[in-house]
C-alpha cells in the first residue's frame, strides 16, 4: 500500500535475472477484471480467496521476486506459505510518507474513504504485527532510495542463505 512493493521488487528481480510476480497482477489476469472489480462483487473475503489460491501458486517457483497485496499476511496461511517458502522482506514507510504516495490513488478499494489517514494508521497497526511475524528483514523504504534498498534486501538474502 504505497511502500514500494512493486517498484522495488520489479529491480530486485531485474538485478539477479529473476522473475517478478505480483499477485494483484495475477488474480486480474485470472479474473479479468481489476482488484476494485473483485472488491466490488465478491468483496473481501472473496479478493483473498483469490489471493491465498494465487500465492498457493506462485510460492511453487524458484527465481522469483513475489509482491504480494499489503492484506495477504492477514491470512495465517498465506504467512505459513510465505515464510516455509521463501524470505520474506517487510517494506514498510511513515504514514506520511504512505499519505503522499497515495495521495492520488484511485485503485485501492480499502483506501477510498473519506478519511484516508485513519484509514491507513488502522491498515498499518493491523497488520505491522503480522509482517513482523513472519519477516526475515524489515526496510523502511522512506530512508533509502531505490538502488540502496535493493541492495540492502540482496545483502540480507544472501547472507541468510549461507
Amino acid at each position: 500500500m504505497g511502500v514500494g512493493k512493486s517498484t522495488i521488487g520489479r529491480q530486485l528481480a531485474k538485478s539477479r535475472d529473476w522473475v517478478f510476480l505480483d499477485s494483484d497482477r495475477e488474480i486480474e489476469s485470472r479474473t479479468g477484471v481489476t482488484i476494485s472489480t473483485v472488491f466490488e462483487y465478491e468483496g473481501e473475503a472473496g479478493f483473498r480467496k483469490r489471493e491465498h489460491a494465487v500465492i498457493s501458486d506462485m510460492v511453487k517457483q524458484s527465481q522469483v521476486v513475489l509482491a504480494t497485496g499489503g492484506g495477504a499476511v492477514l491470512n495465517d496461511s498465506n504467512r505459513k506459505l510465505l515464510s516455509d517458502n521463501g524470505f520474506v522482506v517487510y517494506l514498510t514507510c511513515s504514514i506520511d510518507k504512505l499519505m503522499h504516495r497515495t495521495r492520488c490513488d484511485t485503485e485501492r478499494p480499502l483506501l477510498q474513504t473519506s478519511d484516508r489517514r485513519k484509514r491507513i494508521e488502522e491498515i498499518v497497526k493491523a497488520r505491522e504485527p503480522l509482517y513482523l511475524d513472519c519477516a526475515n528483514y524489515v526496510l523502511n523504504t522512506g530512508e533509502y532510495p531505490t538502488r540502496s534498498a535493493i541492495n540492502l534486501i540482496w545483502s540480507e538474502f544472501d547472507k541468510n542463505r549461507n
